[in-house]
Order: C-alpha cells, then sequence, then structure tokens
C-alpha cells in the first residue's frame, strides 16, 4: 500500500447506485468533493463505482484459515491481500468453536497482526466469535464439534476479549442455553454485538435474546435441522423479530431463491449478504481435503460440498461479488440494493466510518468494478489509497 496521499486524489467511474458519470475528490483519506454529470454517454472503457465491500463473517480465503493453527501473521496479510482484489474493504476474520486454548491463541495472532500492520488493522474491522456457545443438537450445530460445544461463559470470554485486543465486535450464540439472556445483555454492554445463530432454541428464548439485546441472526436458514416443525420455529421468529437484522448466505446453494425473497421482503434495509467463506474460496475447483468436513469437492460451478455426498455443503466457497450477481441474475433485487446489502447496511449496523457509501466526508473506502460480463473487480481504494489495481 502507498503511503497516505498528500495531495487530492481524483477518480471517476458510472456511479453503482444512480448510474450518473461520478467524479470523486478524495484528501487526507476521505471523499471531499462529488460530482455527478447528467450526461446519458458512457465511455466504455469507464468503471463503476461503489463503497467498499464489507464482509462480517470470512473463516479464510485462498488456502489461508483463521481456524487452522498455527496461525501466522504472514497468512492473515495475505487474506487482507487477497479481499482487497475481491472489492473487500473491511471485513471480521470468525473464529469457530474450538478447544479453549485454541479459541485463544487465534484471536491473540489476529490481535497482534493488526497491532504490528497498519494495513492490516485498517481493514480488520473486528472479531466475528462464532461459537462455541452454540446448540448442542444435530443440525443447528453444523460442523461445529460437539466436544467443544458449551453453554455461555462471561469469565470465557473476558479471557478470550483480553487475548484479542478487544476486537471481538460480534457473538454467535444460541440462546436455548439456560439464562442466556443474561450473558447476552453483559455481551451489549460491552460493546460485543450478538447474533442468533446455530440455535435450537424456543420462541420464548429467542424473544427474551433479542429483548436482552441481540441484534442479528447469523447465516439465518442455515445451520438448522433438515426437518422442523411448520410453526412455530426459530426461523419464522428471528424473521418476525423487527429488532433482528439478517444476514444471508446468497452463494445459490445455501438457500434457494423463494428463501432469499422471502427474506429481503420480510427484513428489508436489515437483509445484508455475507460469503461465511472457507479457506478454499480463491481456489480452483477440485478435490480438498479439510480439518473439519474431511474430503470435499468444489465444483466448477462454485458448490463445495462433502465428496461422499453432493447433496451435503462443506461450506460457502464463495465471495461477495458472487452473492451479489447471484441475488441480481435471479431477480431477487436490484444492483444497487444488492450492492448496499454487502456494504452500506454493513456498515450502518456495525457503525463504521463507510456507512453513508459515497458521500462528502465519508471515510474513502471505494471500489471501481466493471459488470458487463460479471463483476470484476478493477482497482480497490483503502483509506483513499490504491491498494488494489488489477493489472
Amino acid at each position: 500500500m502507498n503511503k497516505q496521499q498528500e495531495h487530492p486524489k481524483v477518480v471517476e467511474g458510472i456511479h453503482y447506485k444512480t448510474g450518473k458519470h461520478t467524479t470523486i475528490t478524495i484528501n487526507k483519506g476521505k471523499i471531499a468533493d462529488i460530482q455527478l454529470t447528467n450526461s446519458d454517454h458512457m465511455d466504455e472503457c469507464i468503471p463503476w463505482i461503489g463503497p467498499g465491500l464489507i464482509d462480517l463473517q470470512i473463516n479464510g480465503y485462498n488456502g489461508n484459515d483463521f481456524n487452522t493453527l498455527p496461525l501466522s501473521i504472514e497468512s492473515i496479510q495475505r487474506v487482507v491481500r487477497g479481499l482487497w482484489s475481491e472489492g473487500v474493504t473491511s471485513f471480521y476474520p470468525t473464529v469457530i468453536t474450538n478447544s479453549d486454548q485454541e479459541i485463544e491463541e487465534a484471536l491473540r495472532t489476529i490481535a497482534k497482526a493488526c497491532s504490528e500492520d497498519q494495513h492490516l488493522n485498517n481493514s480488520i474491522a473486528g472479531i466475528h466469535l462464532e461459537g462455541p456457545f452454540l446448540s448442542p443438537e444435530d443440525g443447528p450445530r453444523g460442523a461445529h464439534q460437539i466436544e467443544y460445544i458449551k453453554s455461555p461463559d462471561w469469565t470465557l470470554l473476558q479471557r478470550w476479549q483480553e487475548a484479542a485486543g478487544g476486537r471481538i465486535k460480534i457473538l454467535t450464540l444460541s440462546p436455548e442455553w439456560p439464562k442466556s439472556e443474561v450473558f447476552i445483555q453483559k455481551c451489549t454492554d460491552s460493546g460485543v454485538t450478538v447474533s442468533i445463530g446455530h440455535t435450537s432454541a424456543s420462541i420464548e428464548q429467542i424473544d427474551k435474546a433479542v429483548e436482552a439485546g441481540a441484534r442479528m441472526s447469523t447465516h439465518l436458514g442455515n445451520g438448522a435441522h433438515l426437518m422442523m416443525r411448520r410453526h412455530p420455529n426459530y426461523i419464522w421468529e428471528q424473521l418476525a423479530q423487527d429488532d433482528l437484522w439478517t444476514c444471508m448466505i446468497a452463494d445459490g446453494f445455501h438457500l434457494p431463491r423463494s428463501v432469499l425473497k422471502v427474506m429481503l421482503k420480510t427484513k428489508g434495509e436489515k437483509a445484508m449478504l455475507v460469503s461465511d467463506a472457507v479457506f478454499l474460496s480463491g481456489l480452483e475447483p477440485g478435490e480438498y481435503t479439510t480439518h473439519i468436513g474431511g474430503e470435499v469437492v468444489l465444483t466448477k460451478e462454485g458448490k463445495l460440498h462433502l465428496k461422499e455426498n453432493s447433496d451435503l455443503l462443506a461450506g460457502s466457497a464463495q465471495m461477495l461479488t458472487w452473492g451479489i450477481e447471484h441475488i441480481v441474475r435471479s431477480d431477487v433485487c436490484s444492483f444497487p440494493d444488492a450492492w448496499e446489502m454487502a456494504s452500506t447496511r454493513p456498515a450502518t449496523f456495525m457503525e463504521l466510518p463507510t456507512k453513508d457509501g459515497l458521500k462528502i466526508g465519508e471515510q474513502a473506502d471505494l471500489v471501481l468494478f466493471e459488470k458487463d460480463n460479471g463483476l470484476q473487480i478493477r482497482q480497490t481504494i483503502k483509506h483513499g489509497n490504491v491498494v488494489y489495481e488489477r493489472s
């Protein structure tokens, strides 16, 4: 990355929302000026321009895994650089269920990487801890290892938060454990966003969780029983909770089009996209061995499944641009809405300095891209500096 520019920088492109030719002046890392033209004539060489993408849940990228120890600072750096090439300017590395010590080690390494590398610190907006306070039931538990699943433990979370240097910003848990609402209230008071996920909680337990401060649903519709009572159930209940924002994996394999449409219609501007990408994202199609799923296959269509059963998913291997393309191509929503579901909405939810998108005074986290033949990132700008440019 170049040093913070001392002179204003000017970028131009077609505004992702208005479709108008836009010239943006960047000064000292912020958007200093925006000029729009009303001309309908567009130079084919001019890219589109939009606010940087934000991923609230990513487990790894291009062979680098946040949950395989020992975790090196170099591998974290590779993930950050790789995500810049995918248009992601801020993200939340996701540490999942493991032994207490291994979770602590992963958190400590991420915190150390951020403290030693300002570029990493700028891109890592926080850590998402997914587990181990999840449902012990098969189905809702997903691929999380049963031997490490446990009830919420405030003392343990404080220990992990200290190891993380206060960087745990999102915690996914199941409120089915006794007195979960007390734990959730403590998390909320400490500034940790609680998200409901991997749960078999009752309607009453979900209601108490929201009253205590839970604000989000983690990849709603996944991490659930294959068969459940038609109603009431924990999916309907989370959709009905007005105070819950909803994250969706829109890779085309985790949720069918009809479910995506219903979730979006129900949640409106509180619907967000996440990749939930595992470390195989960014790799070529083929057969791989994972530390959780064993032998898996990444198909040329982008589906990641267990080798022994193609109907069983082994996680997501696609990035946010893939999800944006999918829901637009499937006529679930418009392109501007899809882009905002992966940029300004998560920024608003997490109160990041890019929540207003392309506006004067906002932090200059921008993406220049092409979309005529699929979304292709041309340039990524972070804090006003070009951190990725397609050769």
